[in-house]
C-alpha cells in the first residue's frame, strides 16, 4: 500500500520532468522554410490571441505587411504594438472583423480592398468551440456561422484580390475533430438537435470540405488552399467549456504551446513546392488521414451551393 501510496506521489513529478521532451514528441511538426516576405500582404483572423497571434508574429519576422482582423479591436492593438516592438516591422495593423456578423465580414472586405492593392496570404484561422446554443447576426448556429460560413464569405469577398496578387495561398484551421462532424443538410443550424461538442466537429469538417472544393474551382489561378489540423493547443478556443478547460488543466503537459500550434498554418502558408498539394489536409507539417465524408465530393459540393444561398452569393 505505502509502495502504491509512493507511485501515486512519483508519477506528476516525472510527468513533469518529462514534459519537455513529451510536448516535443507531441509537435514534431515545425516549418522549416526560410522564405522571406518583404513586399507581401497578409490576413490573419483570429489574431489577437493563440495559434493567430503568433502565425502573424512569424508573418511579420519575415517582413510581411500583416492585418490582424479581430473582432476585439483593443486587445488587437495591444497585440500589434507588442508584434512590432518583438519583429521591428511596423507593419502590423489591426482591423474590425466580427465573423458573426456578416455585415462585419462585408465591411472589412470593403475597407481592405480600398486600402490594398495586394493580398499574397489569407489565413482563416479565429474560431469558436463547444458554444451554448446561440445563433450569430444573420440567424446562423455559431460554430456553422462562424468557422464555417464567416470565412466562406471573407474568402469569398477577397478572392478577386488573391487572384490579382498570384502566387497567393488561402490556409483554413480545421481539426483531427472533424471525424466525429458530419453534415446534416437538414439541420445545419442546429434547431432540430443540437450538441455543442458535435456541432464544433460539424464545423470542422465543413471546413475541410469548403477547402477542398475551394481548391477544385482554383486550379489554373496560382491561388491554392490547405486545411490544418493544428494539434491541440493550450489557446482561449475552450473558454465556453468549464469541462474543457479541467481537461486542458489536467493533460496540461501534453498540450502543444501556442507557437507550435502555429507551425503547420506556417508551414503551408510558406513552405516552397506545395502548390501540387493544393486541397489536402495538413497536421504536424505533413498530409494528414481525413475522414470518409471529408473525402465526399459530392457532400464537399453541395456545402458549396447551400453555403452561398445562406450568404446571398452566386453558385457560379
Amino acid at each position: 500500500m505505502v509502495g502504491f501510496l509512493l507511485l501515486l506521489l512519483l508519477i506528476p513529478f516525472l510527468l513533469y520532468v518529462a514534459a519537455p521532451q513529451i510536448r516535443k514528441m507531441l509537435s514534431s511538426g515545425v516549418c522549416t522554410s526560410t522564405v522571406q516576405l518583404p513586399g507581401k500582404v497578409a490576413v490573419v483572423t483570429g489574431a489577437n490571441t493563440g495559434i493567430g497571434k503568433e502565425t502573424a508574429k512569424e508573418l511579420a519576422q519575415r517582413g510581411a505587411r500583416v492585418y490582424l482582423a479581430c473582432r476585439d479591436v483593443q486587445k488587437g492593438e495591444l497585440v500589434a504594438r507588442e508584434i512590432q516592438t518583438m519583429t521591428g516591422n511596423e507593419q502590423v495593423l489591426v482591423r474590425k472583423l466580427d465573423l458573426s456578423d456578416t455585415k462585419s465580414i462585408r465591411a472589412f472586405a470593403q475597407d481592405f480592398l480600398a486600402e490594398e492593392k495586394h493580398l499574397h496570404i489569407l489565413i482563416n484561422n479565429a474560431g469558436v468551440m463547444m458554444c451554448p446554443y446561440s445563433k450569430t447576426a444573420d440567424g446562423f448556429e455559431m460554430h456553422m456561422g462562424v468557422n464555417h460560413l464567416g470565412h466562406f464569405l471573407l474568402t469569398h469577398l477577397l478572392l478577386q484580390k488573391l487572384k490579382e496578387s498570384a502566387p497567393s495561398r488561402i490556409v483554413n484551421l480545421s481539426s483531427l475533430a472533424h471525424h466525429l462532424g458530419r453534415i446534416h443538410f437538414h439541420n445545419l443550424q442546429g434547431e432540430k438537435f443540437y450538441n455543442a461538442g458535435l456541432a464544433y466537429c460539424h464545423s470542422k469538417l465543413a471546413n475541410i470540405l469548403f477547402t477542398k472544393e475551394l481548391a477544385r474551382r482554383l486550379k489554373g489561378s496560382g491561388v491554392t488552399a490547405y486545411s490544418v489540423h493544428p494539434g491541440t493547443v493550450q489557446s482561449e478556443l475552450v473558454r465556453h467549456s468549464s469541462f474543457m478547460r479541467w481537461i486542458w488543466r489536467l493533460f496540461s503537459f501534453f498540450i502543444k504551446t501556442p507557437q507550435q500550434g502555429a507551425q503547420t498554418s506556417l508551414y503551408c502558408a510558406l513552405t516552397e513546392g506545395l502548390e501540387i498539394l493544393s486541397g489536402k489536409h495538413f497536421s504536424d507539417c505533413h498530409v494528414a488521414l481525413v475522414s470518409a465524408q471529408a473525402r465526399n465530393e459530392t457532400i464537399a459540393r453541395r456545402l458549396w451551393d447551400v453555403s452561398c444561398d445562406l450568404l446571398g452569393l452566386p453558385m457560379d
